[in-house]
């Protein structure tokens, strides 16, 4: 982000200092005059722009899902999973804001982003022609399942010996996920069993 700065208007260079900042240190860590100094502005412009850190921290949110939904819809265009160039285009932006994204919902009240989270996989869902039997549960676990990579990065990079915040890390990370879901676990048959001893278990309420 920061490598086009002099492109881009005040507004735009602090609310993405924001983000970067937001996703390095967190929330509650970056200050005001740390973003305003990151976006080179005063702190007086930051606050004439969005009011407060709250203000600026809820525009991030608005943009930063925006985004994601943007690359999102390119990813599910036809063939574009095939395209190295989209990927490649597609990469650096959705990393960071992926990190950011899962700061701002574990410091403060996340059910809005895990609301539009979900709006996104309902969006998916029907296209991927895939009918689970609980498709709301499915989808709350698999986004619970995918920003765990994120809340563990320190983890994940002591054992890779790899920073998952570089294109590197991330890229190992990323094509551990892909292999993980594209190689099913359990066979039909074990997926069957396992359905039908939870439902004898656990009944459902009616």
């Amino acid at each position: 982000m920061s490598s086009k700065n002099g492109d881009l208007t005040a507004r735009a260079r602090i609310r993405d200092a924001a983000i970067e900042l937001f996703a390095e240190r967190g929330v509650a860590a970056a200050t005001v005059r740390d973003i305003a100094d990151r976006a080179g502005v005063s702190s007086g412009l930051l606050r004439h722009h969005f009011g407060s850190k709250d203000g600026l921290r809820e525009a991030c949110d608005e943009y930063a899902m925006g985004k994601m939904t943007e690359l999102r819809e390119r990813l599910l265009g036809p063939d574009a999973m095939m395209d190295p160039a989209i990927l490649a285009a597609v990469h650096p932006t959705a990393m960071r804001l992926q990190s950011y994204l899962v700061r701002s919902m574990m410091e403060g009240d996340s059910t809005a982003l895990f609301d539009a989270a979900m709006e996104s996989g309902r969006l998916w869902l029907s296209r991927a022609g895939f009918h689970p039997s609980d498709p709301e549960a499915y989808l709350a676990v698999l986004i619970a399942m995918k920003i765990s990579m994120f809340l563990m990065r320190d983890q994940i990079s002591h054992v890779l010996g790899e920073d998952t915040t570089t294109p590197a890390g991330h890229r190992r990370m990323l094509r551990a996920s892909v292999e993980i879901f594209s190689r099913p676990l359990l066979t039909v048959e074990q997926g069957e069993q396992a359905l039908k001893a939870l439902d004898s278990l656990i009944p459902e309420q009616d």
